[in-house]
């Protein structure tokens, strides 16, 4: 037989059998040791902050299969060859766009505040985005009242309707969006939406695509995930932005996606998701309508930018200063955190924030706590729970800390607290889609609004208030005192904090 076959280099008693399952074993063993050399060698030569690199290397070495697989899934920012050719491709083209375009109109760009002007420098160094005056804005939080008003403005529509969202669920108020949309495209408007394909796969599961393609809205489903994909680009990278922009004329961005919060995630058990969107007007608004379309180039190829002249409409009566922060996994992408972090650090006597998702880096934590304690009033506002179970755990193993500097942690108690905010002595603030956990930081295509403009910060402080008067404030006390198996749990996650 075979196996009894004797080889006259191999030694007396070995059969081919087993010189073949041990050389097998030892080309396995050499193949797998050079893997882990090679993915320990990227990971070092990345020279990403030191805490990612560690929880990377760590998990690698503990447990190197899985670890090898996450790093290969998960561990480098892959948008795709023809995404990252057309991302360098456009930068220029609409960084002068935009310069041009703004020169045109009078009185623009505008000074900002004292207060704002070393991140609005940093904005405009990095991003190419100049603080703008003259908009108008209307703070909105009802659900019903917000998707309302987009469904009135479409409704309204005689040239355009751009939407990009993370999320858009079937049912309620949205539907009646959905509606609208449809209508708009059917009257000649042009309707175009992008829509992230892990956040609104039920979406595209259902019949909603197919009827609005045959409206004649065009449908885009961005950043495709798949089986067949995870080689040619990271699947975790999503767009997050929450974006409409109708006619050149008006436009909404927030916290809040195209979903009825009476249908959405309610077998959760967490409540309603509690949102805003801001509705604005003015030079502002070809900006949004310019992130839209390159948005829209990146990920079709199909450049609009030349598409339509703008003559924005300037609000003398509020005269609002804003500036357009878009941020995601590009070039000076990482902006959006030194901007977070220069906020921070340039409070003189309060700081308000709030998020659903707060998994910071040791740079915000050590922001935070220094503006503690130097005597800035510092008020961090979370959800008493999240729809994620490893972020909230991840979250609790940064708050003892936080607690020991003096900042306030409060807990909403009604519901899913969804608004993202970052609220600077009542004079200027941050709004939009960005959590603060390193998610919406480093991989997220996300979008906010730095708002130079001390009233609109009186009407969001409102409602911030009524945030507190159902919030439950954490008693540094009580907290320290907690079972020693949550802080067990809560410090093993925060270990693999970086990669959350």
């Amino acid at each position: 037989m075979l196996y009894h076959w004797e080889v006259p280099w191999l030694s007396a008693n070995m059969t081919l059998f087993d010189f073949l399952y041990h050389f097998l074993g030892i080309v396995l063993f050499t193949s797998y040791l050079l893997l882990i050399i090679a993915i320990v060698f990227r990971v070092v030569m990345k020279r990403r902050a030191i805490g990612v690199s560690l929880a990377w290397l760590t998990l690698i070495f503990t447990i190197p299969i899985a670890g090898i697989s996450l790093y290969l899934l998960f561990g480098e920012i892959r948008l795709g060859r023809k995404r990252v050719e057309r991302a360098k491709s456009m930068y220029q083209p609409y960084t002068d766009w935009i310069r041009e375009l703004v020169s045109q109109f009078p009185q623009q760009p505008v000074q900002p505040g004292e207060q704002a002007v070393p991140l609005s420098r940093l904005v405009e160094g990095q991003l190419g985005m100049p603080m703008l005056g003259g908009n108008g804005c209307q703070l909105l939080t009802a659900p019903q009242e917000i998707l309302d008003a987009i469904a009135q403005d479409i409704r309204q529509a005689s040239v355009s309707c751009y939407l990009e969202f993370y999320i858009w669920q079937s049912g309620g108020w949205a539907d009646e969006v959905a509606e609208a949309l449809m209508a708009a495209a059917g009257r000649g408007v042009d309707c175009r939406l992008l829509l992230d394909s892990v956040g609104s796969a039920a979406f595209f599961r259902g019949p909603w695509p197919k009827r609005m393609e045959a409206a004649g809205i065009k449908l885009v489903e961005v950043l495709p995930a798949g089986t067949w994909r995870i080689p040619l680009q990271r699947q975790d990278l999503r767009m997050h932005r929450k974006l409409v922009v109708i006619d050149d004329k008006l436009a909404y961005t927030g916290s809040m996606n195209m979903v009825d919060p009476r249908f959405f995630k309610r077998r959760s058990g967490l409540g309603p998701w509690i949102d805003i969107m801001v509705r604005l007007q003015g030079p502002i608004v070809p900006l949004m309508w310019s992130l839209f379309v390159r948005d829209w180039e990146m990920e079709t190829g199909e450049r609009l930018l030349d598409l339509q002249q703008h003559q924005p409409e300037f609000d003398e009566g509020q005269n609002r200063h804003i500036q357009l922060i878009p941020s995601g996994p590009f070039t000076t992408g990482d902006c959006i955190e030194q901007i977070l972090l220069l906020a921070i650090y340039q409070a003189r006597h309060s700081l308000i924030l709030t998020t659903p998702y707060f998994v910071p880096d040791d740079s915000l934590v050590a922001a935070l706590r220094s503006a503690a304690e130097r005597g800035v009033r510092v008020q961090l506002m979370l959800p008493a729970r999240g729809d994620s179970i490893l972020a909230t755990h991840a979250c609790d193993a940064f708050l003892q800390e936080l607690l020991d500097s003096g900042v306030e942690v409060y807990r909403f108690q009604r519901g899913l607290l969804h608004t993202k905010s970052v609220m600077v002595d009542d004079a200027m603030m941050l709004v939009g889609s960005v959590n603060l956990d390193r998610r919406s930081m480093w991989l997220n295509f996300e979008i906010t609004l730095l708002m130079d403009d001390p009233r609109f910060c009186a009407e969001f402080k409102h409602l911030l208030q009524s945030y507190f008067a159902e919030a439950v404030r954490l008693d540094p006390l009580v907290w320290v005192k907690r079972p020693y198996h949550k802080r067990l749990r809560e410090n093993l996650l925060y270990l693999f904090s970086p990669l959350l």
